[in-house]
């Protein structure tokens, strides 16, 4: 018995908002906008560009649409078939603007969304559809987010993303299962292949006018006369191939939902859903043997606004008291506090960042292991304050002393150090100061031979005469980076005042007319 393979394919919704330039203007008249540039007129819309000099039609509403006026079309041919007509500057920002504001909205039905121009969205919803009550509910609820922010929309569900945006652009739309959406694209005329205006030309003189009439033909010949690619377009049309879609950001490794009948409003009601979205991932980390480093929960209010707030921790964890206070410690902590509008009818809790997470043995008093407390304290200053406010060193794998060291989010720093501290005696003097200048100060010397370590010298208009001193320790340039860059010899330096100095000579004698001097830290 054959196994049926449909079950394991993927389901794409294609959204479509047609008239989106017209709808975006209806919206600023209906929410009160002091100067709508659509009003209650019911005269046709269109919105005008100049190219080439001519003004040309760049969008239309649907009245325009009715009485046979197009995108393309020249603004003086519209007027000689309309009359009453009202003409718009196209504003193609502020469209984009406002898809992408409704991405940002749509993505409540799925984390694998991305941008589909012109004016469209598709969505990869494998595997959500039950949080909707199956794939009817989930349509339906993308057409009244649609009909609630003054959007009209035509959609399609279909199995591979090429057919679904076909089916909803050039068909009526609707739900296909897995095998229906063939038969259904084949019905659509050949314009769903969005080829070149020249090829769709030549295929319409052909007598070919439908898809089914170039399912039906043979693949070589096609290819041989429209390219090579022609039958991949055909294929990914059909529903025979599936390329994936490239989501607007890459989906989190692990995503629960809450949707809610009646919108949240209160404080404790959100902490109370936060706190059960992490006993799921805290369940789903456990069984993949990981632990959290980033979480993020997302906010999704009825009137489409979207608000995203990320808790860091310095160590993976999967403790659902200790992110759940990290939440509530950002929350406390919001420049702009968390405003639920007329409520939040669904949150999102994904994590963006996972590591392995080792068992921990504890001791037999039950403290916590070395460092743990010091690594909560972190992510508590770094929830409250924020990530740029609490730092921490990393090593970089450089000789240069001014790039061997950088400052980094302390909650980020173990995912990012690629190199290790140098493993010192702590018998041993310092090799580097704790003070560093930078850039270094240059000082006047007086050497005892030229490439010795200076006998004095003048730093700060202070004269220091030198008691001690040992070096050189010479490092080279980093001619990778800058070929230019001279050798320097360090020197650890003692005054006879008990002032211990950190010089450098800059550059070689024989290579150089005359090195400098200068002070690159002082030693406690």
């Amino acid at each position: 018995m054959t196994p049926d393979r449909s079950a394991n394919r993927r389901r794409y919704l294609a959204l479509w908002f047609p008239w989106l330039p017209s709808d975006r203007l209806r919206r600023g008249a209906s929410a009160g906008d002091a100067s709508p540039e659509i009003g209650p007129d019911p005269a046709p819309v269109v919105l005008v560009e100049k190219v080439g000099g001519a003004l040309r039609l760049a969008a239309v509403d649907p009245a325009a649409a009715r009485a046979g006026l197009t995108p393309g079309l020249t603004l003086a041919d519209a007027r000689a078939r309309t009359l009453s007509l009202r003409t718009i500057i196209y504003g193609p920002e502020a469209d984009s603007d406002l898809l992408l504001r409704v991405l940002e909205d749509f993505g409540r039905f799925t984390p694998m969304i991305a941008e589909d121009a012109p004016h469209g969205l598709l969505l990869d919803v494998t595997g959500c559809a039950h949080l909707f009550g199956g794939e009817a509910g989930l349509v339906r609820a993308a057409h009244q987010r649609a009909g609630r922010i003054g959007l009209e929309m035509r959609s399609a569900l279909a199995s591979t993303p090429q057919a679904a945006r076909a089916l909803a652009r050039f068909g009526r739309g609707g739900l296909f299962a897995s095998g229906e959406d063939r038969q259904a694209v084949r019905r659509l005329p050949i314009t769903a292949l969005e080829l070149p205006e020249r090829d769709a030309q030549a295929l319409q003189r052909a007598g070919l006018k439908r898809i089914a009439d170039l399912d039906d033909r043979p693949r070589a010949p096609l290819a041989a006369r429209f390219g090579t690619d022609f039958p991949s377009r055909l294929a990914r049309l059909l529903g025979d191939e599936d390329v994936r879609i490239t989501p607007h950001r890459p989906p989190p490794p692990i995503v629960v939902d809450r949707v809610f009948f009646e919108p949240i409003l209160t404080d404790a009601d959100v902490d109370r859903v936060l706190s059960d979205l992490l006993i799921d991932i805290a369940n789903r980390l456990d069984q993949a043997g990981q632990g959290g480093r980033a979480f993020e929960a997302g906010f999704y209010r009825v009137d489409g606004q979207v608000r995203r707030i990320v808790a860091r921790t310095g160590r993976p964890t999967r403790d659902v008291d200790t992110v759940l206070r990290l939440f509530r410690e950002r929350l406390a902590a919001l420049a702009s506090p968390l405003d639920p509008g007329f409520g939040f009818d669904q949150m999102r809790l994904s994590v963006l960042e996972t590591q392995t997470l080792k068992p921990v043995q504890r001791g037999l008093d039950g403290d916590s292991p070395d460092g743990e407390d010091f690594s909560r304290l972190i992510d508590r200053l770094t929830a409250r304050l924020g990530p740029e406010a609490v730092l921490s060193f990393e090593p970089l794998g450089s000789h240069i002393h001014e790039r061997a060291g950088r400052m980094v989010p302390a909650t980020m720093k173990a995912l990012r150090t690629a190199h290790d501290w140098p493993d010192l005696d702590p018998d041993d003097p310092p090799l580097r100061p704790l003070q560093m200048f930078d850039p270094p100060q240059p000082v006047e010397t007086l050497a005892e031979v030229p490439d010795g370590s200076p006998l004095r010298f003048r730093w700060r208009r202070v004269l220091h005469e030198v008691a001690l001193a040992e070096g050189p320790e010479r490092i080279g340039g980093e001619w990778w980076r800058a070929p230019d860059q001279k050798t320097r010899d360090y020197y650890r330096i003692e005054d006879r005042e008990g002032r211990r100095f950190w010089l450098f000579r800059q550059g070689l004698y024989g290579e150089t007319d005359e090195p400098r001097w200068f002070v690159h830290g002082l030693f406690a």
